[in-house]
């Protein structure tokens, strides 16, 4: 297991903060992503994640849900690398144009769409073989609450990949809403559930170019196995 822990700054939020709305909650609500999935046009880049890449190469190709799937450009990474995916987001408006990406993409046949909220979400026995989330952020810090959920989910002998936003200077949070949704792998220990091995809890920097502007950016990374 790899861990560390950088310090804390005083503001974060993930790198498309420009749409927190004026009631600062309702940025975590599905009435705010079913505004902001509206209309024509990717929201996204339609890049799948550098962490899931990463860590999802290194295993078997099973069973996968994506929570918190977006528009669904992990999903169809891993359909395209032998999964049998279900993205799961809480906004219909994402799932739409997930769906539609998946079909252009020609992995239709792999892939399957489910309406649900991650705080809520459950999963029938036995399970899949991986469950993913990156940037899913729930509001109040409730992160480790969502985490066990989710795990929940994890067939034995199956993985939880969650990915988040951690703190950097030139990351700054909108709000004081946002900066309490962000969480360092460390952070999220506690509450892993009994029965699962952590396999890297660690901050992973990147470098990106975000309108012209070159930033240093953390992934939180934790990957756990259920035994």
């Amino acid at each position: 297991m790899s861990t560390s822990r950088a310090p804390r700054p005083s503001a974060v939020h993930r790198p498309h903060h420009e749409h927190a709305d004026a009631d600062p909650s309702g940025y975590f609500e599905p009435e705010s992503w079913e505004e902001r999935y509206a209309g024509d046009g990717r929201h996204w880049s339609g890049a799948p994640n550098p962490q899931l890449m990463a860590e999802a190469s290194r295993l078997t190709p099973g069973t996968a849900i994506d929570v918190g799937c977006g528009e669904g450009a992990d999903v169809i990474w891993l359909a395209q690398q032998g999964w049998a995916v279900t993205g799961v987001d809480f906004s219909a408006n994402g799932l739409a144009r997930a769906a539609q990406h998946a079909e252009q993409a020609g992995v239709a046949a792999r892939t399957s769409w489910r309406r649900a909220d991650a705080r809520t979400l459950s999963v029938d026995p036995p399970g899949v073989d991986l469950v993913s989330t990156h940037y899913l952020h729930p509001a109040a810090g409730a992160m480790p609450e969502v985490l066990q959920r989710l795990a929940a989910a994890v067939a034995p002998g199956g993985h939880l990949l969650v990915v988040g936003h951690a703190p950097t200077p030139d990351h700054p949070a909108p709000t004081a809403e946002h900066q309490q949704a962000m969480f360092l792998a460390a952070d999220l220990l506690p509450a892993v559930p009994e029965g699962f091995e952590v396999r890297v809890a660690e901050q992973r920097p990147r470098t990106v170019v975000r309108e012209g502007r070159t930033l240093e950016i953390e992934d939180s990374v934790l990957l756990l196995r259920r035994r």
